[in-house]
């Protein structure tokens, strides 16, 4: 029995010992697969996650086998193409060229993607119902532990509407919006590559500056859709009118410039601006209205004129406005002496500004509107002039359209009507009869919201009767805003003020107005007038002008005047139609106050 003891003793530990191994390999079972399970369910809460994330993404993605058979496509995929899953698994991503690639593209792209595992660039598709988009792709190979392709997945995005956004941002950078012409940023590159083009080949190129004349007056009567249809217009006939190799723009408003590039000789420029200004001759129909434009070229050279772009536009723009100055719808060449007469342009607007502002050298002449029949003087018209101490005499031909352009117009026709209502208060208290007096108004003065009080101001200031101060207008500045005028022409028309009609005939002529308008007066302009002693065709011409005038007022109950009579023959010829009065030089120059008054404002006189 004691030799027993210790065998039994033995048998039950190592049954114990067995007992908890095996307790202790059920506990590790236990954990492992437990450990196991939450490996499975993260894994299964991942691939959901991932499923859900590609679902979600705005992004196409297409799987593919390796022999590039569609195996899978998300949700982003099927809005941007167009397909529905069912019709793209089973079938290759060929299904979306648009053609527009070559086997060349496609072979750099998998040569790309078999050296380096991945492609990445833009491409042209074609969606299920045939239109093309632009997508920016990304295809990587996926590969299992050994490195053997099992999978491509492609990832892209739809950029169209940002190309076409950035296309049209260039487009606004570098393009007119209104004309689509390129705008003076583009042409400045596009002259520039000709500089150094022409400087490589020894050949000459040409600039032409164009400016429309009296566009602003179209703007101005019109209004501004006419005005921009008529640019798109006139950017047509120019474009159909230049060589297939020039280029032309639009520098803003009514400017444009052609780039002439390659020319052989001068006469080749010259043949294109008079195509140019042929073509802007011709009548214009806009939304209802036909009217003739004419326009102002400058041409420079390279290399006489500039060897930079911007020194050749500068002397174009030079030219041109020489062109303006020597009676319009003309071209001129580019000079060297332009340079010094354009500064001293600029100094003289600078003078007239010092002018307008002091009074200093400002003057008002009066030239009398006399009666045909009678020969008395009825009325008078005030002409401003100025003399310089630097300058001298300045032509008002100079400086009255400078006023318009730099907008000092209006304080100058302030100072005018000042000035002509202080004389007529002076003559009155002398115990003279003065006449009336008419003053010109531009468009800038018309149309200010006060005017009519500013005259009803004046003439209770000067305490002057009614109808002493009549007001003329160029037949512009009332076209297109009759309504608006009517009103205005009403209320001068109270104040006893006659309204005349200046250069009838040489604008955008509307009989309609004639009618429509509260008007007394029409002005015959001086050609019409000094035509009907020239040639037989100028004679005719005009005669038939000056009598369709002269009988629409008659028959309106208008008055006329006839300007610009110097001759005895001209007040002859003038003798067959119904003129109420001359004015010119045959029966008196203007002149200043005290000349007038000595010679036309005696006892008696009215």
């Amino acid at each position: 029995m004691n030799q027993d003891q210790p065998i039994e003793r033995g048998s039950r530990n190592e049954h114990e010992m067995l007992t908890g191994a095996e307790r202790l390999s059920v506990e590790d079972l236990r954990r492992a697969l437990e450990q196991r399970d939450q490996a499975l369910a993260l894994s299964r809460q991942n691939l959901q996650m991932a499923e859900r994330v590609i679902d979600a993404s705005q992004e196409g993605i297409i799987i593919t086998d390796p022999n590039g058979v569609i195996e899978y496509v998300n949700p982003a995929f099927c809005q941007v193409t167009g397909y529905g899953a069912e019709e793209a698994i089973g079938r290759t991503p060929a299904l979306l060229s648009s053609g527009r690639h070559d086997a060349v593209f496609y072979r750099q792209m998998w040569h790309e993607l078999d050296t380096h595992g991945y492609w990445r660039g833009e491409i042209w598709n074609r969606r299920k119902g045939g239109a093309l988009y632009l997508e920016r792709l990304t295809i990587t190979a996926i590969g299992d532990d050994d490195g053997k392709v099992t999978h491509y997945a492609a990832l892209f995005t739809d950029i169209t509407l940002i190309r076409e956004n950035e296309e049209r941002v260039r487009r606004l950078a570098y393009y007119d919006p209104l004309t689509r012409l390129p705008n003076r940023r583009l042409l400045e590159d596009r002259l520039e590559l000709a500089i150094r083009h022409a400087h490589r080949q020894k050949q000459g190129l040409a600039v032409i500056f164009i400016d429309l004349d009296h566009f602003k007056q179209v703007n101005d009567t019109l209004g501004h859709a006419v005005g921009d249809e008529l640019l798109l217009q006139v950017a047509q006939r120019l474009q159909s009118r230049l060589r297939e190799d020039d280029t032309l723009a639009r520098l803003g408003g009514d400017e444009f410039l052609a780039l002439l590039p390659e020319l052989n000789s001068l006469e080749e420029v010259t043949q294109v601006a008079r195509r140019l200004i042929d073509a802007i001759s011709q009548p214009f129909e806009v939304l209802g209205n036909t009217f003739r434009m004419g326009c102002s070229l400058g041409i420079s050279l390279y290399p006489e004129d500039g060897t930079s772009a911007d020194a050749l536009v500068r002397s174009a723009d030079t030219a041109m406005y020489r062109a303006k100055r020597e009676g319009r719808n003309t071209y001129r060449l580019f000079r060297a002496e332009m340079n010094d007469h354009d500064s001293r342009l600029l100094a003289l607007e600078s003078a007239l500004r010092d002018t307008v502002e002091s009074g200093e050298g400002l003057a008002v002449h009066y030239q009398p509107l006399v009666n045909r029949d009678s020969g008395l003087v009825e009325g008078a018209e005030a002409l401003v002039r100025w003399h310089h101490p630097e300058f001298g005499h300045v032509s008002p031909g100079i400086f009255i359209p400078m006023a318009e352009r730099s907008g000092l117009i209006i304080p100058l026709g302030r100072w005018v009507m000042e000035e002509v209502a202080g004389q007529l208060r002076q003559w009155r208290q002398a115990r003279l009869n003065p006449p009336r007096v008419a003053i010109n108004l531009s468009a800038s003065q018309f149309w200010q919201r006060d005017l009519v009080e500013q005259i009803r101001q004046l003439f209770a200031r000067f305490e002057l009767p009614p109808g002493q101060i009549d007001f003329e207008l160029t037949e512009s500045v009332l076209l297109d805003r009759q309504q608006q005028a009517v009103a205005v022409l009403d209320a001068l028309r109270e104040l006893g003020c006659r309204i005349a009609i200046d250069d009838f005939g040489t604008g955008y002529s509307s009989l309609s107005y004639l009618q429509d308008l509260p008007l007394t007066t029409l002005k015959v302009d001086r050609r019409f007038v000094q035509r009907l002693t020239g040639d037989e065709s100028e004679r005719r011409g005009s005669a038939a002008i000056v009598a369709a005038v002269t009988g629409l007022a008659r028959e309106l109950g208008l008055r006329v005047v006839a300007e610009g009579v110097e001759t005895q023959e001209q007040l002859e010829a003038l003798s067959r139609y119904p003129v109420t009065l001359i004015q010119g030089y045959l029966t008196g120059r203007p002149v200043d106050a005290e000349t007038f008054a000595e010679c036309y404002l005696q006892a008696g006189e009215s």
